[in-house]
């Protein structure tokens, strides 16, 4: 047996089925529900009278249309209050494992509220309907941002349709400096691969400089 990487592990710990042609259903532990993408999935449940598959993998929070500043005053656009309140709405049908709404002290950006709240863990597949999900991986986790239709997906059957990407290391060598920090790093690792650099491959970092962060 080969040696394997991180992402080798996670994936194949998770494949549910493959076809000839690559394509994998893989089970997905985590689900990450906001109000933006979540409606028209939880709709398309509705209209096909199914259940969340699982209700503890989905973890829920309001984040894209609520305001940073002045609680008190509520949400004060129309659309965004109807999207926040059709959140609440569909969790209270549907449920979840855990739920932080609008005003909630947990509350807060879907990324960020994740593994504050433990919900984000290592060895996990976790989804959400937001570009930003990959950002998981930084807890050992697999993570994948999807689209409306792979949200209704994922409640529905607790999968995903993916293909591997293949596997990329970046070594960081040397000492940073101080004041450098991980976020400097990443600016100039994309500085010298560009910003489509990474595209079709999942990237485990590496060298001095990364385990000293």
């Amino acid at each position: 047996m080969k040696p394997q990487t991180l992402y080798d592990k996670l994936w194949n710990s998770h494949v549910v089925r493959e076809e000839e042609d690559g394509t994998v259903l893989l089970y997905i532990d985590r689900h990450l529900v906001h109000e933006v993408t979540s409606p028209q999935a939880f709709e398309g449940l509705k209209m096909a009278g199914r259940k969340l598959w699982r209700i503890d993998s989905v973890v829920s929070t309001a984040d894209h249309n609520t305001p940073t500043n002045d609680w008190d005053k509520g949400i004060q656009d129309p659309i965004s209050k109807l999207q926040v309140d059709t959140l609440d709405s569909n969790i209270k049908e549907f449920g979840a494992l855990a739920y932080f709404p609008f005003k909630d002290k947990g509350q807060g950006i879907v990324h960020v509220m994740g593994p504050e709240q433990g919900a984000t863990l290592p060895g996990m597949t976790v989804v959400c309907g937001d570009s930003h999900t990959s950002t998981h991986g930084a807890f050992g986790a697999l993570a994948h941002g999807i689209g409306t239709s792979e949200v209704e997906h994922t409640m529905a059957t607790q999968c995903i349709t993916a293909k591997k990407s293949k596997s990329m290391l970046i070594k960081v060598n040397g000492r940073l400096k101080p004041g450098v920090t991980a976020k400097d790093v990443a600016l100039y690792i994309i500085g010298q691969i560009g910003t489509a650099g990474g595209t079709g491959y999942a990237v485990e970092f590496g060298g001095e400089a990364i385990q000293s962060l």
